[in-house]
């Protein structure tokens, strides 16, 4: 049995301090083969924010690989975004991206945050070419019988909303990971915890979304995925400060914007859905 404890969207800047101390207790106590943090480390990227957010990450005494955020580009200093975007990493730049090798599986990263798009709004996923071929080559050199988990900051595509794709590239990249029969998609970004089959053209894939660790919540208390592998299936354990059941926990949807926080006065997202298994409850 392989366990790993997915965190996301930690907001240094804007974090939760009795969240984040509890997370790493969780760490200590209970040492998982792996932690994957999908992205947003930072609220605006600043230097401060990043020896911080830097400092509890080394201290965390685990195999960690780390994704990067829209927030964790320079918001700014446009000269480094574009010359030098992961310059405020250096602390932990063994961990970017990293891909991690366990039992049977391999957590392997895929990019889905860009320092710059084709459109107004460069929160929302890009999943680049370039991107893509890193990501599969990667998993096609795995060794026979491993399968991989991807993790990637933004969900990669809506599930089950009327807008327009989360990320572009995304139902393409949902497709190629379907035809290498990955075990799931891992991701942050929305600040709310999910568990989805979604379907492709080749076939179904598994998206898990971890909640937030800061004070940005949207629709659930700060929360933690725990990450169960086992005869090749992943179990899903909601770990929150709440101690809210876990099914209570996991949203429908991917919001259709997915722009957290919501502003104040805004309504909720719905919760209480049936997940794609039936996880331990917390």
């Amino acid at each position: 049995m392989t366990r790993i404890f997915h965190i996301s969207d930690i907001h240094f800047g804007l974090e939760d301090r009795r969240a984040l101390d509890w997370v790493a207790q969780c760490i200590a106590r209970e040492k998982p083969d792996a932690v994957a943090i999908t992205g947003d480390l930072t609220m605006r990227a600043r230097h401060r924010e990043f020896a911080a957010a830097c400092e509890w990450i080394s201290a965390l005494g685990a195999p960690v690989t780390v994704e990067v955020g829209n927030h964790d580009l320079p918001y700014f200093n446009l000269v480094e975004r574009f010359v030098d975007p992961y310059r405020r990493f250096r602390a932990i730049e063994e961990l970017v991206e990293r891909e991690i090798d366990l039992p049977g599986a391999a957590l392997v990263p895929l990019k889905t945050t860009a320092r710059a798009q084709m459109r107004l709004n460069w929160s929302k996923g890009t999943v680049g070419k370039a991107a893509l071929t890193q990501t599969l080559a990667a998993i096609d050199a795995l060794p026979a019988g491993c399968r991989a988990i991807v993790a990637c900051h933004h969900p990669l595509v809506e599930a089950g909303t009327r807008g327009k794709a989360l990320t572009r590239g995304g139902s393409n990249a949902l497709a190629e990971l379907a035809r290498r029969n990955v075990l799931a998609v891992i991701s942050g970004h929305v600040h709310d915890p999910f568990d989805l089959i979604h379907p492709t053209p080749n076939g179904p894939v598994r998206m898990i979304g971890a909640g937030t660790v800061s004070q940005r919540v949207r629709s659930t208390p700060p929360s933690f995925n725990e990450l169960t592998l086992a005869d090749g299936d992943i179990k899903v354990r909601v770990r929150n400060l709440e101690h809210v059941p876990t099914r209570d926990m996991l949203i429908e949807d991917v919001p259709e914007n997915a722009l957290p926080p919501r502003a104040e006065g805004e309504p909720v997202a719905p919760v209480g859905a049936v997940p794609a298994v039936d996880p331990p409850v917390h």
